[in-house]
């Protein structure tokens, strides 16, 4: 099989060592060639001007641009986009590191949201809310999400096992996250009823960086008219931080899980948002921090 950026994996070479388990010793000293995830920048423009750089993995990159704009407040629809698109000839040096969004036909952009902040510089999106944004700032632009979905705690167990499934350059190369979203129950089940919703993802995303992942499924659900999400639930695959419970909350996604850690910031995001925040999700043992209301607990 032939690699390259596209596929967002490439090959490096490697040494392997290996040591019996009893001794500890060096056994044996092996060449090879590795399977590795590209890693390289992005420039997001809008209109021509450049507005941020993310280290991301190549592939989904209209995706990834969208959602970053959407989770600042740059877009709020697909129909605030013109095109979206890499600058530059196939073949230039560089050429499907620089992406330019251009506003649709009657819409003025508002790239100062996030270039108001940075100072003559670039933003790194990558880094996140960069200290540039607090709660009550995200608040004023985006209302909590009102969503009455519900969802078994068994079924959030399921989820990251289909995600992992589904983690195609991990499986190659170990070295990304993921971003999965999911079907949670219908608001209207019977009360008492356990919800079960289809296991399949409904947009699974991989990348070098955790709030690229992200990025990348919030702009394929701009591309489906998706948003907002109601009645879905967000499955990564590293820890929680501020900047992924800002994406989901402004997408409109009520649920978001993970296997690691949250932050204190994310906790308390979350809170605000009433976007239900669950960590630790390993197995069918889960912490669940705010709104845990939407989590019916496995019946005996």
């Amino acid at each position: 099989m032939a690699f390259g950026r596209d596929s967002g994996i490439t090959r490096r070479p490697v040494v392997r060592l290996g040591a019996p388990p009893r001794t500890g010793a060096v056994e044996s000293r092996e060449a090879d060639r590795d399977d590795v995830a590209v890693e390289e920048p992005l420039e997001i423009r809008v209109a021509g001007d450049p507005l941020a750089i993310t280290m991301r993995t190549p592939g989904a990159d209209r995706e990834l641009a969208l959602g970053f704009l959407h989770a600042e407040g740059v877009i709020r629809a697909l129909d605030d986009v013109g095109s979206v698109a890499h600058c530059g000839r196939p073949g230039d040096e560089g050429f499907g590191n620089v992406i330019d969004v251009l506003p649709g036909a009657g819409v003025v952009l508002a790239p100062e949201r996030v270039a108001g902040t940075r100072r003559g510089t670039l933003t790194t999106a990558a880094c996140g809310v960069c200290g540039r944004l607090t709660i009550e700032d995200l608040i004023a632009r985006c209302a909590p999400v009102a969503d009455d979905a519900r969802i078994e705690a068994t079924a959030l167990a399921r989820f990251i096992r289909s995600m992992r499934d589904r983690q195609a350059l991990f499986a190659r190369t170990g070295g990304v996250h993921a971003a999965a979203l999911f079907a949670a129950a219908a608001a209207d089940a019977p009360r008492g009823e356990a919800p079960q919703p289809d296991d399949a993802p409904l947009f699974v995303r991989e990348d070098v960086g955790r709030h690229n992942a992200v990025d990348k499924l919030v702009g394929a659900l701009l591309f489906a008219r998706a948003l907002p999400a109601r009645g879905r639930a967000l499955i990564v695959s590293g820890r929680t931080s501020f900047e992924i419970v800002q994406k989901a909350a402004v997408a409109g996604i009520p649920i978001v899980a993970s296997v690691s850690a949250p932050s204190s910031l994310a906790i308390d995001l979350a809170a605000r948002m009433n976007v239900t925040l669950v960590a630790f999700l390993r197995g069918e043992s889960m912490s669940v921090y705010s709104a845990a209301e939407r989590i019916i607990a496995t019946r005996a």
